[in-house]
Parts: structure tokens; C-alpha cells; sequence
């Protein structure tokens, strides 16, 4: 069993700031998160980002979590980065276009943060560790409320401990209401002997029809690699395939990313997290109950 590397709690707002930055100055959590993974010059894997820990009482979190959402704290603190929600976009302020991250945080900016929750924890009494590691960057328990982040840990969760055959047997529903139609019999069968776990058409908006086969691995650990890739190749070629869906419960190597596109047919890859988010925007298995939440201002904490 692959031993994962413990990661090391720190400030992570540099890296939110270099990555929104280079993207132009908007992205979503989950884009900014997949880049700073990206990101070889710092030290923050796929497993540190995306694979939870179990606490000492039993709870499942990501430690990650805890400093992303204190970054994006800190950076909106300075007015580096426009007001969010759970839901939104972080969009940069011109002053956060203008922002040096090397140099992040800087004396100035240090001082300013610091002097933010000095004040803030004179109200609110910092709670221990224990208690921090579900907690967002407004101070709630994620565990008590309803969101997209909190919904897609447990989603890949659940789904990691599938059957291989159920994992197959989902992953055609999913690309089915994605507007793949399925030759049931022919992607089915040739399933184990072949080296598909399915096989349809898709009919594109400009009333094109391409043939597709997809290929699922259920891995609880470890990440899909370039072999896994060209020998999937080889089998869209022998089936005349326009090309491929790769789909798993974890991550593609850099080297896999790379061979996917590099010939043709090419392949379309959908990691772990990239399959939650489709399951939520599809409405697989999942519906968004509203309810209400409020969040009390600060304004209330403060003396007259």
C-alpha cells in the first residue's frame, strides 16, 4: 500500500494568488486547487489536496481545506480578491492583479492579516484543533451544512467503494445522461475480454456522430499512468473508435495527461474529481434540497 505523505499545515495564499494571477484573475476553488497540484515548485501533492485523513475521534476531513479557505480569508482581508461565497467564482481586485506572490506576504501584508484576527479572535475564541478541521472560512463546521465541496468528498468516497462492476455499470448511466447512447449488449460484452466497459455514439450539436469507448478503473489509491493509457489507445483504434473516455476514482500522471493527446484518437480523461462534479451538474443520484442558512455579521460583535 502506497504510503501517503503527510502534509505539513501552512499558509497557502501565495499559491492561490500565483495560480488566479496566471489564469487571468477568476477561477473556481476546484481550478485553483488543481493547479496549485500542478504546481511542481511547491509541495503540495494530488493526495494532500484531495485524499481525507480520520481524526482521532473518528471524523473524515482534509487538513488542506482548513488553509485554502484561510488564504482566500487572508487575501480578501487585503482586498486582493472580491467577496465570495460558497458557490462563486474568486475573481481578483485590481490591487490582487498588481500583487507581488513572490514576495507574499510582505511585512505590510503580514501586519495587516495579523492585525485582522487579532480583533477577530478577541470576539470569537479560537476553537482547538480538533474542532477546526471541518471548519470553513467563515467559521462554520462544513459537516453542518449542504455544499458542493463537502458533497463531492463524500460522493468519491462512496463510489471508491463500489464493485468493479457497479463502478462499469455507473459510469455508462452517467455518460448516458451526458447524451452517450450505449450499445448495451456490445460495450457489456466485450467488457472483460476486451479492455472497454463500454461502447456508443454521440451525436455532437453540428449533427455529427461519433463512435466512443470508455474504459473505467476503480482505484482506491495510486493514480492511472501512460501504459494504462497507450494500451486503452490501441483498443479504440481496433474497435474504429473516434476516441476514448478514461474515467477513474483517482488521478492521471503527468505523463498519462501528456499521451492522451499526444496522438490520435485522442482521450478524454475524467479523474475523481472531475466525476463528482459531472454527477452534481447532471443530477445523478443527487438533488439540492434548499435551505435556508444565515450568517450573522461581525457588525453584531462589535462593541458601541
Amino acid at each position: 500500500m502506497k504510503e501517503q505523505k503527510t502534509y505539513e499545515r501552512q499558509k497557502v495564499g501565495k499559491y492561490i494568488l500565483k495560480v488566479l494571477q496566471d489564469l487571468g484573475g477568476t477561477a473556481s476553488k476546484q481550478k485553483i486547487k488543481d493547479e496549485i497540484v500542478a504546481d511542481k515548485s511547491n509541495n503540495i501533492s494530488y493526495d494532500n489536496v484531495y485524499i481525507p485523513v480520520t481524526s482521532a475521534n473518528g471524523n473524515t476531513y482534509i487538513p488542506f481545506n482548513y488553509d485554502f479557505n484561510f488564504g482566500l480569508k487572508d487575501l480578501f482581508i487585503l482586498g486582493y480578491i472580491e467577496k465570495y461565497n460558497r458557490t462563486t467564482d474568486i475573481v481578483l481586485t485590481e490591487s490582487g492583479r498588481k500583487a507581488d506572490y513572490l514576495s507574499f506576504p510582505n511585512e505590510t501584508e503580514s501586519a495587516l492579516i495579523a492585525s485582522y484576527w487579532n480583533k477577530h479572535h478577541q470576539s470569537n475564541p479560537p476553537k482547538n484543533d480538533e474542532n477546526l478541521e471541518n471548519t470553513s472560512e467563515d467559521g462554520k463546521k462544513e459537516d453542518d451544512l449542504v455544499d458542493a465541496e463537502n458533497l463531492q468528498l463524500k460522493l468519491l468516497d462512496l463510489i471508491k467503494k463500489f464493485s468493479p462492476k457497479k463502478f462499469e455499470s455507473f459510469s455508462r448511466k452517467l455518460l448516458s445522461k451526458m447524451g452517450i447512447l450505449f450499445d448495451n449488449q456490445k460495450g457489456v460484452m466485450m467488457s472483460n475480454d476486451h479492455g472497454i466497459d463500454g461502447y456508443g455514439i454521440f451525436e455532437s450539436d453540428d449533427f455529427r456522430t461519433n463512435k466512443v469507448v470508455i474504459q473505467c478503473k476503480r482505484y482506491t489509491e495510486g493514480c492511472v499512468g501512460e501504459p494504462d493509457i497507450d494500451k486503452f489507445r490501441g483498443v479504440i483504434s481496433k474497435y474504429s473508435a473516434d476516441y476514448g473516455i478514461f474515467i477513474t476514482t483517482s488521478y492521471f500522471s503527468e505523463n498519462a495527461k501528456i499521451a492522451a493527446n499526444q496522438v490520435k484518437p485522442t482521450i478524454t480523461l475524467i479523474d475523481g474529481q472531475r466525476l463528482v462534479s459531472f454527477i452534481v451538474k447532471y443530477g445523478l443520484g443527487v438533488k439540492e434540497i434548499p435551505v435556508p442558512y444565515y450568517s450573522i455579521d461581525e457588525y453584531y460583535s462589535e462593541e458601541n
